[in-house]
């Protein structure tokens, strides 16, 4: 029999503060996060501690504060160089009711000049289409490493790369989805990071009433983002219904709504052909809302760069029309 008493584990505090009960639990400081975040990257808590840590932050839903301390401390862990950037453009979701048509304004815009990195955690979801699964397809090229990315947003504007290849701890978090069974806070997280600082960052959160949360994490962060409800979960403006844009910059605040563009909703697809997308990349296909889908998503892009709605839509049609659809 062991008479000395165990020391506490230096992980344990944040877990007990989160799960202390109805009464005892509270939100972390945005200091308390930036510390345990720190210590899950840097793989100094056990994985029953992970397990119970995303558990918890889940069922109490994660607060702004906590997601800006999160942010901060995979900030402080990331060796990117400095490499300029327009646009921070996450991808998490996959789509399931619609084909990836953002993938087509994201194609649009590096056309334009308009430098756009994105980045997404791989197939996660059964019966979804990643952004993953179509690089090849779309000819987006998929970086491994930071030097990969500067070269490639030089000659293309576009480049993706897997949170793998930049954050393989927060990888690993994502992945015990299918460990816990539940999707985990680092799904939302991943959203919120822009770990290049672009001008713009982008997020796209499908659940009602988290999208003001984000707005005010990236807000604490000094960051300039637009949150929206995309469609599917991806950054795409569903052009059958109304769009509320939460955006932050230079620390304020505001709020636009998006009236739809078509008068009544489209019958979805009975199944998501990619090779439908690079139909109409090329012009050999239309789709009314697919095209309408990609032209509010770029006009969102554009929006999150400074041009007001009636402009960037018109910028967004004449970058459509203007596409060079052989590439």
């Amino acid at each position: 029999m062991n008479l000395v008493t165990p020391e506490e584990h230096p992980f344990a505090p944040f877990v007990r503060i989160l799960g202390k009960g109805k009464r005892g639990a509270r939100d972390l400081t945005r200091e308390e996060a930036r510390e345990a975040m720190g210590m899950l990257l840097d793989g100094k808590a056990e994985e029953t501690q992970l397990g119970a840590f995303l558990m918890l932050l889940r069922h109490k839903e994660e607060s702004a504060a906590e997601l800006a301390g999160f942010t901060e401390a995979v900030r402080e862990r990331l060796d990117a160089p400095a490499i300029s950037v327009d646009i921070d453009w996450p991808s998490y979701a996959g789509k399931k009711r619609h084909l990836p048509w953002y993938l087509l304004s994201i194609k649009c815009l590096a056309q334009s000049g308009i430098r756009v990195f994105m980045h997404g955690g791989g197939p996660h979801t059964a019966g979804r289409l990643y952004t993953e699964q179509v690089l090849d397809l779309l000819e987006i090229r998929r970086c491994e490493s930071w030097a990969e990315v500067d070269e490639t947003l030089a000659h293309d504007h576009l480049a993706f790369m897997p949170l793998g290849a930049w954050m393989p701890g927060l990888q690993r978090m994502i992945d015990q989805r299918n460990i816990l069974g539940l999707r985990s806070p680092i799904h939302s997280l991943a959203r919120i990071l822009n770990p290049l600082r672009a001008r713009c960052g982008l997020q796209s959160i499908f659940h009602p009433g988290y999208q003001a949360n984000h707005r005010e994490a990236s807000r604490l962060l000094s960051d300039n983002a637009i949150v929206i409800k995309g469609e599917g979960g991806e950054i795409e403006i569903n052009p059958d219904g109304l769009s509320h844009l939460y955006g932050t910059a230079a620390g304020n605040i505001w709020d636009e709504d998006w009236p739809a563009l078509s008068p009544q909703r489209h019958v979805k697809p009975a199944q998501l052909d990619p090779q439908h997308l690079l139909a109409v990349w090329r012009g050999e296909a239309s789709d009314e809302y697919g095209e309408l889908a990609v032209l509010s998503t770029i006009a969102l892009a554009l929006r999150g760069l400074g041009e007001p709605r009636d402009v960037a839509f018109e910028h967004a049609r004449r970058v459509w029309q203007q596409r060079n659809s052989s590439n």
